[in-house]
């Protein structure tokens, strides 16, 4: 494998797009195959603007991970907060 096959497989992974579009992340990583293997300046360009197209494309369709974002740890500690305020009004 090449260095733009290795960087392109490792963000379909990070993506997690290889479920939601298998065939579209197959074509992307015979793209970046193709990248790395071309000498012709002309080809590369071609292929590089089709693969970056294709990883857009893919970014858009990755599952949304709602693990670790600052609003989402916002609204949880929000919540804690709240829910203890209902277990004290509720205890007195």
């Amino acid at each position: 494998m090449g260095a733009v096959e290795d960087a392109t497989r490792a963000e379909l992974d990070q993506l997690h797009v290889g479920a939601e579009s298998p065939g579209l992340a197959e074509v992307a990583l015979k793209l970046a195959r193709q990248l790395d293997e071309t000498d012709k300046p002309t080809s590369a360009a071609v292929v590089a603007r089709e693969l970056r197209g294709l990883m857009a494309d893919l970014r858009k369709l990755a599952p949304v991970d709602e693990g670790e974002d600052t609003v989402n740890d916002i609204a949880r500690q929000r919540e804690k907060r709240r829910a203890a305020a209902r277990e004290q009004a509720a205890g007195e």
